[in-house]
C-alpha cells in the first residue's frame, strides 16, 4: 500500500507524543579527574527517569553494581575504594546513557570554606599579595593534587547540584593561581608528606556570616528563616541559609576526610551568638554528611585595626571573637585551631602570610588525623593563675617544652578588683610560667594578653606556635587606665 503524506504526519505525531528517556546525570562533583576518599566507602549519586535500571562498572571492582532509580528519578549507591594509587575508571550506563569517568584517583579529600581569607587566591587580591605566590605557582604542576572550586552563588532553597563551578583540575600554574591559597598550600604539603593523591574542594565567599552556612533546619533552632520576598542577589553572603543551600548542600554526600574553615570577621560583633552558631554549623554539616565527627580545623581570625584600637570591654574589640573561637575548641568534638596572633596586618584584613596559616592547620591534621604524634600543633593555652611576688603567675597547657619570646614579652595588662587595667611587665619564669606585675596594681586580680583589635603576638612555645589572646577574668565592664 502506498504511504500517503497523512501517514507520515500521524507517525511524526506519535513519535513526538512518546516520552523520551532522560539521560543519566551526575552532580558536578562526580566527574572525571576527581579524587575519591581512599580505603573507605564512598557514595555516588545522580538522576535519571523513575525506575530506570543503572549499571556501574568500576575498574577496581570484580563485579558491576546494579540499581534502580526511585520514583523521583534519584539514585545513590555506596562503593568501596582502596589504597591503589593508579588512575581508575567508572562506567555508568542506563537507558540511552553511557558515561565514562576517567583518571580517578584514591586519596585524601578536604573541604575548605569560610570567607575572604579562605577565598584569597595564590595570586592575591588587588594590592593585597599572597607571600610566596610566584614560587608556589611556578612549581605547582602535580597530577596527584586535584582542585575543585564552587563559585559564589546563593539560593533560597537547597539545590541538587552546584550551578557555577570550576570542575576537577590537576594542579598546575594555570589552575592554582586563582585557587584558594590556604587550600592549595595545605593540599600541596599534605600530598607531599603522605605521598598519596589529595583533592581540595574550595567553597567560600568573602564577607560571609556563619548564618549563611547553616541549613534552614539548623538555623531555625536560633531564629526563624523566611526567605519569601527576599532578593537573594543582594547581600547574599549574609542571608541565613543562602550559602548552605547552594554551596554546601549540593556537595553532600561526596565523601570527605575533613574540613578547613577560616571565617569569623563578619560575626565579630556578636561573640556570644557565634559561640552557639559556629558549633551548630559544624554539627549540622556532620549530621548531613553522615560519616561521623570528621576532623574540623579552623583558623582564628588575625589581629587587624578594626576602627578604634582603644576599645577594651565591648564586642567592637575583636579579642572577644578570638576568645569565642578558642572556647569553641571545647564545644566542637575532633576540632583544632590555627592561631594567627603573630601574622596579622594592621591595615589589611587579608594578611599575606597564607602559607603559615595553612601550615598551622596542617599541623593539627598531621597530629590528630594522621597520627604524626611528634608534630606539635597547639601553642600555649592559658590554664590557671595564682598570686606571687606582688603579681600574678600564669600557668599554661600545651607548653611541655617551654615558653618562648623572640624579644621581651609585650601586650600584657593587669588590673585589681577595680577592673582598671594597666600596662604590665611580663617575664617567663621556669621556662613554663609567666609572672605579670605592675607597680600601679599592688593587689592584682586579673591579667589580659593581646586584648586589642590590632596587636602583634609575642608569646610562643618553643616550636614557635603562638598563644591566643586571652584573659583571666570574665568581666564585661572592665576599663583601662588613661594614658
Amino acid at each position: 500500500m502506498k504511504k500517503t503524506p497523512f501517514y507520515f504526519l500521524m507517525l511524526l505525531c506519535l513519535l513526538l507524543a512518546s516520552p523520551g528517556r532522560a539521560e543519566v546525570k551526575l552532580p558536578a562533583i562526580v566527574s572525571s579527574d576527581m579524587v575519591l576518599q581512599r580505603n573507605t566507602t564512598v557514595t555516588l549519586w545522580g538522576w535519571a527517569d523513575a525506575g530506570e535500571k543503572i549499571t556501574i562498572k568500576a575498574s577496581w571492582l570484580n563485579a558491576p553494581l546494579e540499581l534502580k532509580t526511585d520514583k523521583g528519578g534519584n539514585w545513590k549507591t555506596e562503593i568501596k575504594t582502596t589504597n591503589n594509587k593508579s588512575p581508575q575508571t567508572i562506567k555508568i550506563t542506563g537507558d540511552g546513557s553511557n558515561i565514562l569517568l576517567e583518571n580517578i584517583l584514591f586519596g585524601e579529600v578536604w573541604l575548605c570554606s569560610g570567607q575572604s581569607n579562605m577565598q584569597q587566591p595564590l595570586n592575591g587580591y588587588t594590592g593585597q599579595p599572597t607571600f610566596g605566590a610566584l614560587e608556589a605557582i611556578s612549581s605547582s604542576k602535580n597530577s596527584n593534587l586535584r582542585l575543585f572550586t564552587v563559585d559564589r552563588i546563593g539560593s533560597k532553597t537547597p539545590l541538587k547540584d552546584v550551578e557555577k563551578y570550576t570542575g576537577w583540575q590537576a594542579a598546575s600554574p594555570e589552575t592554582v593561581k586563582d585557587f584558594s591559597a590556604i587550600a592549595y598550600f595545605y593540599g600541596q604539603r599534605l600530598q607531599e608528606i603522605l605521598d598519596v593523591p589529595v583533592g581540595m574542594i574550595h567553597t567560600s565567599w568573602g564577607g560571609s556570616s556563619v548564618q549563611a552556612w547553616l541549613s534552614k533546619e539548623a538555623m531555625e533552632d536560633y531564629q526563624k528563616v523566611d526567605l519569601d520576598g527576599v532578593d537573594i542577589t543582594k547581600g547574599t553572603n549574609h542571608i541565613p541559609t543562602a550559602l548552605y543551600n547552594s554551596m554546601i548542600h549540593p556537595l553532600i554526600p561526596f565523601t570527605i576526610k575533613g574540613a578547613l574553615w577560616y571565617q569569623g570577621e563578619s560575626n565579630r560583633g556578636e561573640p556570644e551568638n557565634y559561640k552557639k552558631l559556629f558549633p551548630a554549623m559544624v554539627k549540622d554539616w556532620r549530621t548531613r554528611w553522615n560519616i561521623g565527627d570528621f576532623p574540623f580545623y579552623y583558623a582564628q581570625i588575625a589581629p587587624y585595626m578594626y576602627g578604634d584600637n582603644e576599645v577594651f570591654a565591648t564586642a567592637d574589640n575583636s579579642a572577644f571573637i578570638r576568645e569565642t573561637q578558642l572556647q569553641c575548641l571545647d564545644l566542637i568534638p575532633n576540632s583544632g585551631m590555627a592561631v594567627t596572633m603573630d601574622i596579622g596586618d594592621d591595615y589589611c584584613i587579608h594578611p599575606p602570610k597564607k602559607k603559615e596559616v595553612a601550615d598551622r592547620l596542617l599541623f593539627n591534621a598531621l597530629n590528630e588525623t594522621y597520627g604524626f604524634k611528634t608534630i606539635d600543633y597547639a601553642g600555649p593555652t592559658f590554664a590557671s593563675f595564682e598570686a606571687q611576688d606582688g603579681g600574678l603567675l600564669l600557668k599554661f597547657d600545651n607548653a611541655e617544652t617551654g615558653l618562648f619570646a623572640y624579644d621581651e614579652l609585650q601586650g600584657f595588662e593587669i588590673a585589681g578588683k577595680d577592673k582598671i587595667f594597666y600596662p604590665a611587665e611580663a617575664m617567663i619564669t621556669d621556662r613554663k610560667n609567666i609572672l605579670v606585675k605592675s607597680a600601679k596594681v599592688p593587689t592584682p586580680a586579673a591579667v589580659r594578653y593581646a586584648w586589642r583589635n590590632w596587636i602583634v603576638g609575642t608569646l610562643y612555645d618553643t616550636n614557635l606556635l603562638p598563644a591566643s589572646s586571652f584573659r583571666t577574668d570574665d568581666w564585661d565592664d572592665a576599663t583601662k587606665a588613661a594614658k
